[in-house]
């Protein structure tokens, strides 16, 4: 038997009369727009569609050595011998030469701020022995992280016919880098770095033109055209855009914060059910206790239309049967959200309490009752 609960939420503190503002139209060939605690896209186009990601690569170069200085085995003040391959790196540079030491610290700001290729390929060297080895550990992490339609070739985004990814697969390793390295996080906001006595300012223009914007990355070739990932914390919230394919470095900037500006006005995030707040209870089998209560273990929450979260809807589900011995944070239902009646989620609902495995006579009495049940 199915167990179903409709759930009303809340009427929220947002005007009935507010409606779902639609998505501003950009000039890009593909973009999205993600709250960064929820994951939800709040707006997107061609989110799926494949693309060349220039430099946006180094955000899973970034990412890999953030990994190695926190897991320890790499240091900010660790010299790095500097190859000629390296050396001699195409494109943006931070100048780093054979002859002179230069620290995965300053690398790693050479790589972010300065976006220099020399920079990656060193980084990649001293993480994984050759670039190209380097590229196998991207792409292993691209799969870790749900980036299902990703390849990597290079550590810099030079291009190449097999290296590609899409905006959606951005926004997820866009939101990994917040979400997993807020101590390394401060090199995206910074405006300029020196290296070499050679001053090199941040491309992305939008640390200038809005002080919520503390990230992430530009990227640019002529296939590519002008791109940007863009991050911005007004308040509590944090939206991430990607945006992909402009004209010019002035329209990357000018629609990435367009973007944001939707983003920003037109939604709220808003929290619909607290850490271990009950929803429910569920009947258990077998179980030395006969039923077991259900929410989320965390705060859950929901980015949504401004004025709509009224109208949502929800019904939970439990799987059935419900078995002993469950575990605390076991998922055991199903929480669907529909707003006007339109699927909105599904998401896992889990058990707020173990419920250990009940004695021989209590577990033979209730398969003899499961077994009539299923006749």
């Amino acid at each position: 038997m199915r167990l179903f609960i409709v759930l009303l939420l809340a009427l929220l503190a947002f005007p009935a009369s507010a409606q779902n503002v639609p998505a501003p139209t950009l000039a890009a060939k593909s973009w999205l727009l993600m709250d960064h605690a929820t994951g939800q896209v709040l707006a997107a186009q061609e989110p799926d569609a494949r693309i060349e990601p220039a430099s946006l690569t180094k955000l899973m170069t970034a990412y890999l050595t953030f990994a190695a200085l926190k897991n320890g085995t790499i240091t900010l003040d660790q010299t790095v011998p500097v190859s000629n391959k390296a050396w001699r790196s195409e494109g943006s540079r931070m100048f780093i030469e054979p002859n002179r030491p230069v620290t995965v610290g300053e690398l790693t700001s050479g790589m972010i701020i300065q976006s220099g290729n020399d920079a990656c390929v060193a980084l990649a060297e001293l993480l994984a022995g050759s670039e190209e080895a380097f590229a196998h550990m991207m792409n292993a992490e691209a799969q870790r992280l749900g980036m299902k339609n990703t390849h990597f070739t290079n550590s810099t985004g030079l291009p190449d016919p097999q290296l590609y990814t899409t905006a959606r697969d951005l926004g997820l390793l866009a939101a990994a880098i917040v979400r997993d390295f807020p101590e390394y996080y401060r090199y995206y906001s910074q405006k300029e770095y020196t290296y070499n006595k050679i001053t090199q300012p941040n491309r992305n223009r939008l640390l200038w033109l809005d002080t919520t914007v503390d990230g992430l990355k530009t990227g640019h070739t002529s296939s590519a055209g002008y791109c940007l990932i863009s991050s911005a914390q007004r308040g509590p919230r944090r939206l991430i855009s990607v945006m992909l394919g402009t004209d010019s470095d002035t329209i990357r900037a000018q629609e990435s914060l367009k973007l944001l500006n939707y983003g920003f006005q037109f939604h709220d995030t808003v929290k619909l059910y607290s850490a271990d707040q009950e929803l429910s209870r569920f009947q258990v089998w077998k179980g030395q206790a006969d039923d077991v209560a259900v929410g989320f273990l965390g705060d859950f929450v929901m980015s949504l239309p401004k004025g709509q979260s009224e109208k949502i809807e929800a019904s939970l589900v439990s799987q059935q049967p419900v078995i002993a011995p469950i575990q605390k944070g076991q998922p055991i239902g199903t929480l669907h959200l529909t707003l006007d009646g339109k699927p909105l989620g599904e998401h896992a609902v889990v058990a707020l309490q173990d419920v250990p495995v009940a004695g021989f006579f209590g577990r033979l009495w209730d398969t003899l009752l499961l077994w009539i049940k299923s006749l």
